[in-house]
């Protein structure tokens, strides 16, 4: 190899190491579309538990974010994050729904109601009263999604049976296993209800 063929290479390959440096440079300068939708925000109106609350958010921020870190409504709980325990179990348009399913924008112009807003000023709503007398919870982390999602059980009407009960609540789990005093507290607050 002459010195001319290892001059030429070696200018080459400083070159190219040159512009592959200045393209990183210029890439991390400039924002990209993903950066810039990090940024943007929307203004919304959320109706929870019968007041309406004025938000500026990420389109991209969940409904259970919203209530928790936007509302201070931490009675709705995060829990695995990808709707599989139905911790987060809030009421919309009274259907219950996985709020770390939903984004917060989706929800405008529809009512949603937390465990927050279940009880009518210091008296609690039969369930919630049911799930104390039974002693259906333990550690709590569930107890409202549980109770949420016992609460439109109850009005869709689907506590005819014990079984029943259990395949309708099946989407929220309980860790500390309270399921069976889950299911007598629910039948106790439907017949309470007249259900």
């Amino acid at each position: 190899m002459t010195v001319d063929a290892e001059y030429k290479r070696r200018t080459v390959l400083k070159a190219g190491g040159a512009a592959a440096v200045t393209a990183a440079l210029t890439a991390a300068s400039t924002p990209t579309a993903e950066a810039a939708a990090d940024t943007s925000t929307v203004d919304i109106t959320l109706k929870v538990n019968g007041q309406e609350h004025r938000l500026s958010v990420e389109p991209r921020v969940t409904l259970l974010d919203a209530l928790r870190e936007r509302l201070d409504l931490t009675g709705t709980k995060k829990g695995c994050d990808r709707g599989e325990c139905g911790a987060c179990t809030v009421l919309v348009d009274n259907r219950r729904i996985k709020s770390c399913l939903t984004l917060a924008v989706m929800r405008q112009n529809h009512a949603i109601t937390t465990i927050e807003g279940l009880a009518a000023g210091d008296k609690m709503h039969p369930l919630q009263s049911a799930f104390i007398r039974h002693d259906a919870f333990q550690c709590g982390g569930c107890t409202p999604g549980q109770i949420m999602s016992g609460v439109a059980c109850i009005e869709e009407g689907h506590t005819g049976s014990a079984d029943e009960i259990r395949e309708w609540m099946s989407g929220n789990l309980c860790r500390c296993a309270c399921y069976a005093n889950i299911v007598t507290a629910v039948q106790d607050a439907a017949k309470e209800l007249g259900r």
